[in-house]
């Protein structure tokens, strides 16, 4: 029997988990403000949302660093599960909106008169959790079979995922699908009839988002620790020869593709009740870009490499954006190529053994 993880990546879980379930709540709710202990909101709001984003990095790394698939159009998946939570979130206002009706005020101003057809289980929070996995796993599974079929890989494949996401973000700019165009969702009062701008529900999501962060990970170690992963590793070294030798790869590709689409959307459903709104722009290439990004810096084929990665690009583009917003672009720009050039492994590789230091 594989072993998952050795006995101290367990302790490791383990300490994570600690922080993450009794750390940010103490460190938030109960150390006074005046406490140099104290965790402001800010804070547990910034890392609930990098939580998030260290999900899509994790899932990004299981595709492209086991299976050799780089997807440009992951932004897609986050942002279909955010709008999935979003729609239940709209109907959570009630009748609190600008214009006092059951509908959502942007519906209002179009002048619909009823709720179009796609948002008939938005009132339910099971049934809007069930489509968030269901309709980016099934969009995932079909856009995968037809790729995967056709045999298209590589700067190909990238670049047909990113034409997904953009067609995307193109129809959803558009008022008359029933997702608030250019603006999205916003103004959220509720989830599960509690208010969700409250300091309690804010920790309360950041511990769901990191503890679904945790059972991803031990997922995907579980994933490539075993047959079905060292099969994947195979795909991407040869998979021609993985086909004369009886596997079939368009399979093995096709789950692990529709696994990785699911994570994102989960932290897509995460993140909008954190950040408090959800729109096209989450769809845009750029953001696609950024989650392969993360990867790559922390250090693909790792598991925690993306997830150091995302944390690092996203905790430095939070100080630069404040102190230095100019300079980020630039930084993010250099910090790419440099991880390019001279930490091919990522950040991670400077603490493997047997790596030479740079």
């Amino acid at each position: 029997m594989t072993r998952i993880l050795s006995l101290r990546q367990w302790t490791a879980v383990l300490g994570a988990l600690l922080i993450v379930a009794v750390g940010l709540p103490v460190l938030n709710l109960v150390v006074p403000e005046g406490s140099s202990l104290h965790l402001p909101d800010f804070y547990v709001s910034l890392i609930g949302k990098i939580l998030c984003y260290a999900i899509c990095a994790l899932a990004m790394d299981l595709i492209w660093g086991y299976a050799g698939i780089l997807s440009l159009g992951h932004g897609l998946f986050f942002a279909l599960g955010g709008y999935g939570m979003g729609m239940y979130l709209m109907r959570q206002i009630g009748t609190d909106g600008q214009y006092r009706s059951h509908l959502p005020d942007f519906m209002v101003f179009l002048n619909w008169k009823e709720f179009p057809w796609h948002w008939g289980l938005s009132d339910s929070f099971v049934g809007q959790l069930v489509l968030v996995i269901l309709v980016p796993g099934l969009l995932a599974f079909v856009f995968g079979w037809f790729a995967f079929r056709s045999r298209i890989k590589g700067v190909y494949f990238s670049i047909i995922t990113q034409a997904l996401t953009f067609a995307a973000m193109l129809l959803f700019f558009r008022n008359e699908t029933g997702f608030g165009g250019n603006n999205g969702f916003t103004d959220f009062k509720r989830i599960l009839e509690i208010p969700v701008a409250t300091p309690q529900m804010r920790v309360t999501l950041a511990v769901l988002s990191g503890l679904t962060l945790i059972g991803f990970f031990v997922m995907a170690r579980a994933i490539v620790a075993s047959k079905f992963g060292r099969v994947l590793q195979a795909i991407r070294d040869a998979e021609t020869r993985v086909m004369f030798t009886g596997y079939d790869p368009i399979a093995y590709k096709l789950a692990i593709w529709t696994l990785s689409a699911v994570m994102c959307a989960v932290a897509g459903a995460l993140y909008v009740p954190q950040v408090g709104i959800i729109n096209p722009s989450e769809m845009s290439p750029a953001a696609s870009i950024e989650i392969a990004i993360w990867a790559a810096v922390g250090g693909r084929a790792t598991l925690i490499g993306p997830i150091v990665g995302a944390f690092f690009v996203n905790g430095a583009k939070s100080w630069f954006t404040a102190a230095f917003p100019e300079f980020w672009l630039f930084f993010l720009g250099a910090m790419f190529i440099a991880v390019t050039l001279f930490l091919p492994n990522g950040i991670v590789g400077l603490f493997k053994r047997g790596e030479p230091k740079v």
